[in-house]
């Protein structure tokens, strides 16, 4: 992989807008960085508050709409960091995150937090490479 080239912000509508002073993304040589992404409805920007797995399945289709927005796919994920507010939907979670990641298994850590922005239930940044 190379680490040289030009640094891109990358930016969709398919996924909710940066909530704070950050891009959705950033592109830099072969390297995709996706910022924390929260189940926010891109479409409204409102904050869902259906099921934890609804939660789960749209943080992941907004993560795949940003990596999609820098030129990769879910296959180009290294690594994932997880944070959750209540560890006791780990099973669930990784129920749904098999779905999107059990030909690649990348990289990942879970982690228990106290609060996410808006109150959310579930955090998820990733990093991509080519």
């Amino acid at each position: 992989m190379s680490s040289g080239g030009e640094r891109t912000i990358i930016s969709t509508p398919g996924a909710p807008k940066a909530i704070g002073p950050y891009a959705q993304a950033v592109k830099f040589g072969d390297l995709l960085f996706v910022s924390g992404v929260i189940p926010i409805d891109p479409k409204t920007n409102e904050m869902s508050r259906g099921s934890f797995e609804e939660q789960v399945t749209l943080v992941l289709e907004n993560i795949k709409a940003v990596v999609g927005a820098g030129g990769m796919t879910l296959k180009n994920v290294l690594k994932a960091s997880v944070f959750l507010s209540d560890m006791n939907h780990f099973g669930k979670f990784n129920e749904i995150y098999n779905n999107y990641f059990a030909d690649i298994l990348p990289a990942r850590e879970t982690i228990q937090v106290a609060r996410l922005p808006r109150d959310a239930s579930i955090e998820i940044s990733v990093i991509c490479g080519k």
